[in-house]
């Protein structure tokens, strides 16, 4: 068979999708063979204000990319698979799934804080339903918020009331409280806001802040800022959060684990998302999906999530339920555990179970199946009917 001498890949433009793109571009490219990207516009990023369970059922960040393909126009679309719905166009295979990242969520906290460190009431931004349902049946007391955004500005964010606090107090202490330094200068509005909260907790212990205590200038301070800080400095926040949750494979991939302080979440309580991690790249075009197949596909990844995404096509839901599937292959065996929530976390069905790897896509199905029988399907139903009543549907 001929090696096309040029592959063209579809991908969303934000900076990670980029980031994810460029790896299989990595992967695929040779010395007879170029790769090309293209970046599409799709309707989960035209609509910025919705959360993603709203954007409709399934598809939001994957159907232009795999219409570019399905209409010849490109030849293949690199996705986050746990973005893909479960059912797609007969013509269009899954030709590829490199070696996925760690697949868990993290807590990511201004000052390093641990899930059972928030303070009680603590505020937590996440854009899932799964995490949110997960939170509260972790803590019941936390307040969740919507958050979208690139995972940057998620980060930025959760940073930018401390970091402008820090800010206004350092001014204070030189008798600068006017003057703003260079790109973190913000409006009056803001200065009036971080200089009010700054009196009120300094009066807390009866001190106001003096030069003497920062062992750095305000200018100084803000040179020796990561630009993901500098950026938060400017950021306008409608709600202050003490946590937000995040993929770390997100993190990661935009080189910002190491950025700001983050705890990894217990997998046996946060169970990820089926797919979580990982990359998909769809194709129509035989040759093409030979390629993709020799070249980028990761068997075991393929294992992995093959067991996730069968399981939640067999329990339904899609993005109406809070529903977590995470696969890891041992040896002869997938261990398999999955959990579907009630939107308010007091109802929860879970359990665990090792798949035969020579039988994993049926054994799935069939734990899917079970998982349906002990109370799932009813947990999905509530959810459906929720969503239908709130007009989600």
């Amino acid at each position: 068979m001929s090696q096309a001498t040029t592959v063209s890949l579809a991908t969303r433009g934000s900076d990670l999708a980029r980031r994810q793109a460029t790896t299989v571009k990595s992967a695929l490219s040779s010395r007879r063979r170029e790769v090309t990207l293209t970046e599409v516009d799709t309707t989960g990023d035209q609509i910025r204000d919705e959360l993603i369970h709203r954007l409709g059922k399934t598809g939001a960040f994957v159907r232009a990319l795999d219409q570019k393909v399905l209409d010849g126009d490109l030849d293949a679309a690199v996705h986050s698979l746990k973005d893909m719905p479960t059912e797609m166009p007969d013509e269009m295979v899954v030709a590829a799934v490199p070696e996925r990242a760690p697949s868990g969520d993290v807590l990511v906290t201004p000052d390093g804080s641990e899930l059972d460190e928030l303070p009680e009431g603590a505020v937590v931004g996440t854009s899932s339903l799964r995490r949110q349902a997960q939170l509260r049946e972790a803590r019941s007391d936390l307040e969740t918020v919507a958050l979208r955004g690139n995972v940057d500005t998620r980060v930025e964010k959760l940073l930018a009331p401390s970091l402008q606090r820090e800010h206004q107090r350092r001014l204070e202490a030189v008798g600068k409280l006017d003057e703003m330094v260079g790109d973190a200068a913000v409006d009056e509005a803001d200065v009036a806001d971080a200089a009010a909260e700054t009196d009120a907790d300094d009066s807390d212990d009866g001190d106001a802040p003096d030069s003497a205590d920062y062992d750095r200038s305000p200018e100084e301070w803000f040179d020796d800022l990561s630009d993901l800080e500098r950026d938060a400095m400017g950021r306008k926040v409608d709600t202050e959060m003490d946590a937000i949750v995040l993929a770390e494979a997100g993190l990661r991939r935009s080189d910002l684990l190491e950025t700001v302080p983050t705890h990894r979440l217990p997998r046996t309580e946060f169970v990820p998302a089926p797919g979580q991690g990982a990359i998909a790249v769809t194709a129509t075009n035989e040759e093409v999906i030979e390629q993709l197949q020799e070249t980028v596909d990761h068997p075991r990844t393929r294992v992995e999530t093959t067991v996730e995404r069968t399981v939640l096509a067999e329990v339904g839901g899609g993005c109406i339920a809070p529903i977590g599937v995470s696969a890891v292959l041992q040896g002869e065996y997938v261990h398999t555990r999955a959990q579907v929530l009630a939107h308010d976390g007091d109802d929860i069905i879970e359990a665990t179970r090792d798949l035969p790897v020579t039988d994993h896509a049926d054994a799935a199905a069939e734990f899917a199946a079970d998982l349906r029988e002990r109370g799932a399907a009813e947990v999905i139903d509530a959810a459906r009917a929720a969503a239908e009543e709130a007009g989600d549907d």
